[in-house]
């Protein structure tokens, strides 16, 4: 077994170091990082990939900014349970600029649009990377004094068509939808308005729901999402949630940059 250090250096990209630690064992619950040794061992073609491709070039792509790409990549893993690859790429976010606090909130975002075990099963990844960097949230507000403000408008006209078309078929999620998502979840201060459609949209095309991206693609793109920035979360997406569920996201991209006259619909 490897030494519970592991956990908080890179799953890849530090190969070398992975080899010369004291061998131990890792946190209860949750499966080793592969070594140098092993990834090399098993799979060369895909350790030249991970270095090469992924780590070398898809993260210093233009378009994006590291700690955006650690969002994105986080919402992957956490809701697709990910678990192996969870703890190098908390850190990757810390090191990127995410704050605690972000992380804390990304998580509370991704329980109402992932399920609430993956959230928790986050949770006690996470536990372990701040312990090990000395980090506590415990005291952040579990509700915050100052919610952002809401644009009322918008919010009832989302309602009222919520309601209209769902209103019969199950008045609990439409209350919740309303109450716990658009007027308390979303209003956090804690991560910006961008950064949580952010996580949703990439959530969403994780999770296989490309019906569910229209409405917050748009969102992202009225929180401050530009077209390039759009088209580089699908890029790394890609990597982290495969090609066909970017495949099958990118005709409702398509669909929302045409609709926002960003590109040609004859094109």
């Amino acid at each position: 077994m490897r030494s519970k250090t592991l956990w908080v250096l890179p799953l890849v990209g530090l190969l070398s170091a992975c080899s010369s630690l004291q061998s131990s064992q890792a946190p209860a619950g949750f499966p080793d990082a592969p070594s140098a040794d092993e990834m090399n061992r098993v799979s060369p073609a895909f350790k030249h990939y991970t270095d090469d491709v992924v780590l070398e070039d898809l993260w210093h792509r233009p378009g994006l900014a590291p700690r955006e790409r650690s969002i994105i990549t986080l919402s992957t893993l956490i809701t697709q349970r990910q678990d192996v690859e969870l703890p190098y790429h908390f850190n990757k976010a810390l090191d990127n600029g995410v704050t605690p606090e972000e992380l804390s909130e990304i998580i509370t975002q991704l329980a109402f649009y992932t399920g609430w075990g993956n959230s928790t099963n986050a949770v006690a990844i996470l536990s372990d990377v701040f312990d090990a960097r000395g980090i506590d949230n415990s005291d952040l507000p579990a509700e915050p004094a100052n919610p952002l403000p809401i644009d009322m408008e918008s919010e009832q006209a989302r309602e009222q068509l919520v309601d209209e078309n769902f209103g019969d078929v199950s008045p609990g999620v439409v209350q919740y939808t309303t109450d716990a998502l658009f007027r308390d979840l979303w209003l956090r201060p804690g991560l910006a308005p961008r950064d949580r459609s952010l996580v949703t949209v990439s959530a969403l095309v994780a999770s296989g729901q490309p019906d569910q991206v229209t409405f917050h693609l748009n969102r992202a793109m009225d929180n401050g999402l530009t077209q390039e920035e759009a088209q580089e979360t699908l890029t790394q997406l890609a990597f982290y949630a495969g090609w066909p569920r970017v495949f099958s996201a990118m005709p409702v991209f398509r669909s929302v940059f045409e609709s926002r006259g960003l590109i040609d619909a004859d094109g």
